[in-house]
């Protein structure tokens, strides 16, 4: 809120004859509908597809079936809280927090690997808060894009929006920030999200400017670290079979491939319009393994069809474009690095999809 103080007229002499008007300004008032319709859209689809792939397996078990309908309707209300406070807060106050926004995410993932978090599916990921699990290694996905940001645009004396080479020590810096909490991760261990991370960490490198010589000098690197790493028996053998299921993903497909050929059957069994809203035979038989997260986009496509999905994608590609066209308007760096971040976000879950789909 912001308080003007105007003349009553341009004879008034004295102080006593100026009125005071206060001009309220609201974020909301800028916000792109455009914006705010899409992100609803895929929430509501969403919330949808979670409760048709889970009511009749939980039905079926003796558990309320509309349990997981009920905890992403909770977090889709934490997350509209939290867009909100986005909104109101100046977003120069999150790079001023980044320093304790980093040490809190840090100390949140070294808490859940010891005997405070709970153990599910050979991970140790979770703190269990009553029927409502929190992950910290998600919080810290953000968390993570906020302080790389915050670190690669610290200019010291130049302008905020003057853009030059990132140097050594900032490369180092940047690695050893998101090194820290991709260490705590693969302690639990979730390789999944490290390569996440890893993915933010490249596109991070890239957008703040890296020089060549130093990005041909990680890439060597990363190579030869993952030869070692393979080479030592580091991974477990099924991480090893995730990361190289790609190289001929029919060839197994009662293990390895077994994940990627149901979803491929219960997309194509969608056909154009779908067989109808809890009517996917797939679905509700829970051919599909997690399919109400990492696959969730097999229910759209077995129920919804090809309209359905083509309708998914079209939102997520106006995502895609909303954030690229705010990149254009923005010269502070710590807010064009971040918005390159959060862009990332809606490109990995197209090259999810259209893996699904082998487009």
């Amino acid at each position: 809120m912001s308080v003007a103080t105007t003349p009553l007229g341009a004879g008034a002499t004295t102080s006593s004859t100026r009125r005071r008007t206060v001009a309220i300004s609201f974020p909301w008032r800028n916000v792109d509908a455009g914006l705010v319709g899409a992100l609803i859209s895929i929430a509501l689809i969403g919330l949808i597809m979670v409760y048709s792939s889970t009511r009749q397996a939980l039905a079926a078990g003796g558990i309320d079936p509309h349990y997981y309908l009920k905890r992403q309707g909770l977090n889709l209300a934490l997350a509209g809280l939290l867009l909100v406070v986005t909104m109101v807060v100046d977003y120069r106050r999150w790079r001023a927090l980044s320093a304790l926004i980093y040490v809190s995410m840090c100390l949140l993932l070294a808490a859940v690997v010891s005997p405070l978090g709970a153990r599910s599916q050979g991970h140790q990921a979770w703190f269990p808060l009553g029927s409502f699990q929190l992950q910290p290694s998600e919080l810290a996905k953000v968390g993570v894009i906020v302080c790389l940001a915050s670190f690669a645009s610290y200019s010291g004396n130049r302008r905020p929006d003057e853009r030059v080479p990132l140097s050594s020590a900032k490369v180092v810096g940047l690695l050893l920030l998101a090194g820290i909490p991709m260490a705590l991760i693969m302690l639990q261990p979730d390789l999944g999200t490290d390569l996440v991370f890893g993915a933010i960490l490249f596109a991070m490198l890239i957008a703040a400017g890296i020089r060549l010589r130093h990005l041909m000098a990680l890439v060597i690197l990363g190579v030869a670290a993952v030869a070692l790493v393979l080479h030592l028996g580091v991974l477990q053998r099924y991480q090893v079979n995730r990361l190289t299921a790609f190289l001929d993903p029919s060839g197994d497909t009662r293990n390895i491939g077994y994940n990627l050929n149901e979803s491929k059957i219960t997309i194509g069994s969608g056909g154009l319009t779908g067989k109808g809203l809890f009517k996917g035979t797939q679905t509700n038989l829970s051919y599909v393994p997690e399919q109400r997260t990492d696959f969730i986009f097999t229910a759209v496509g077995e129920q919804l069809g090809f309209a359905g999905s083509a309708l998914l994608l079209s939102l997520l590609f106006k995502l895609l474009l909303l954030a690229t066209g705010e990149l254009v308007q923005f010269s502070f760096r710590f807010v064009f690095l971040f918005l390159v971040l959060l862009a990332l976000f809606t490109v990995k879950s197209f090259v999810l999809i259209l893996h699904l789909i082998e487009l």
